[in-house]
Parts: C-alpha cells; sequence; structure tokens
C-alpha cells in the first residue's frame, strides 16, 4: 500500500491561492499520478500533486500538462470526469465508505458520499459552497483544445465535511487516491496514484487505494 504523510500547517488558512501553492511547493507532500492501469488508453499525461492539511482542511495542488484541453462542463454535479480532471477520493473510515471529490479544469465540481459507485450521497449546494477551489485556467466553460498546455487546480477540502477531527500531535490515517482522467477528449486516459487492478477504468475501488496520514 503507499502510504503518504500530509504535514500539518495551520498557516494555509489564513493564505490566499498563490501563497497556498508557494507553501505546498516548498513544504508539502508530493505524489504523482502515473499509475497506467488500463493499457487500451495508452496516453498518460503528466499529472503532479502536493498535498498538507491546515487541521481544519485537506490542501491539494494539482498540476497538469496534457495535449488537449477541455472544460465543457460548468455546473457543480454534472459529469466533470469528461473534460480535463483531477479526482481526490478518500475513506476516512478506511473501508467502503468513501467520499469521491472530482473537479475540473475550471474549478467545477461533481462530489458524492458512497459505499458504493452506485447510489451515491451528491454534496448539497452548501456542503459543495464549501470545498474551495483556484483553477489556472478560469472559471468559463470552452471545448476541446489541441496544443500543449499545463494547468493547475488549488483545492481546500474542509475535515468536517468528511466526518474528521483533528488534535494537532494525533495524526489521523485515512485510506485514499488520487486521479487524473479526460474521458471525452480526443485523448481519452485514467491514471491513479495507487495501482487499480481491473480489466476496465474504474477508479471507485476503495479496495485499491493507498494510504495518506495527517501528521
Amino acid at each position: 500500500m503507499k502510504i503518504l504523510d500530509l504535514p500539518y500547517i495551520p498557516e494555509l488558512d489564513t493564505m490566499n491561492a498563490d501563497e497556498i501553492s508557494s507553501v505546498l511547493d516548498s513544504r508539502g507532500a508530493r505524489g504523482r499520478i502515473a499509475e497506467l492501469n488500463w493499457p487500451q488508453f495508452p496516453y498518460a499525461p503528466l499529472a503532479t500533486f502536493s498535498i498538507a492539511h491546515s487541521g481544519t482542511a485537506i490542501y491539494i495542488d494539482f498540476f497538469t500538462r496534457c495535449n488537449y484541453l477541455r472544460a465543457e462542463n460548468d455546473k457543480d454535479l454534472g459529469p466533470v470526469a469528461d473534460d480535463s480532471c483531477v479526482e481526490f477520493f478518500v475513506s476516512p473510515t478506511c473501508d467502503n465508505h468513501y467520499w469521491n471529490f472530482e473537479i475540473n479544469c475550471i474549478g467545477t465540481l461533481n462530489a458524492s458520499h458512497r459505499s458504493e459507485r452506485h447510489n451515491p450521497t451528491r454534496l448539497t449546494a452548501d456542503e459543495l459552497r464549501q470545498v474551495r477551489r483556484a483553477p489556472s485556467c478560469g472559471r468559463r466553460p470552452f471545448r476541446e483544445m489541441e496544443g500543449m498546455f499545463a494547468w493547475n487546480l488549488i483545492t481546500a477540502i474542509p475535515l468536517s465535511l468528511i466526518g474528521v477531527s483533528y488534535t494537532p500531535g494525533q495524526p489521523v490515517a485515512m485510506n485514499a487516491n488520487f486521479y487524473k482522467c479526460a474521458g471525452k477528449t480526443s485523448a481519452p486516459h485514467y491514471l491513479s496514484w495507487s495501482p487499480i487492478h481491473t480489466d476496465k477504468p474504474d477508479f471507485h475501488r476503495p479496495d485499491s487505494f493507498g494510504r495518506i496520514v495527517l501528521q
């Protein structure tokens, strides 16, 4: 099982997006979303992330370099995985109950609480607003573009939203995975941080999650 220790940086809660990005780059834990689990989808754009927590939220700065960029979905709870998308799935209880946070490159969020892939409990409008998102691509939707693109997306997910409380000095372990996908681009791809062993793309596999530890 992959394991990633998340440093405790409480001052993240008072920073703007540029400051958060700089601090995560210098002091956060780092990971690569590079597992090519399904050879029928061979395209593998560069995808990395840096991550830490403040005691009240998990902060992630995703970075991607790719040849196709798409962002047609601009309404939360839409099919953002069709677009250029990054995702964070987390199980605070380390079992089959997990939360999925899927965010396209313009910050549109699809998020749910699940005990299986089907029958999700979608986040309410108020809960969606609690998830901070800062996309480098702006907020306006656009059709697919071809070229060389580098983009990042910062998100802050409140621990209270996923039912977690943190006391400094008492580490909290959770299971999680990180993904990069773009299902309806000219080069569809489905990459993960922790490997997944299925015949077809399926990110909803808590049995394949790695572990993150809030230090």
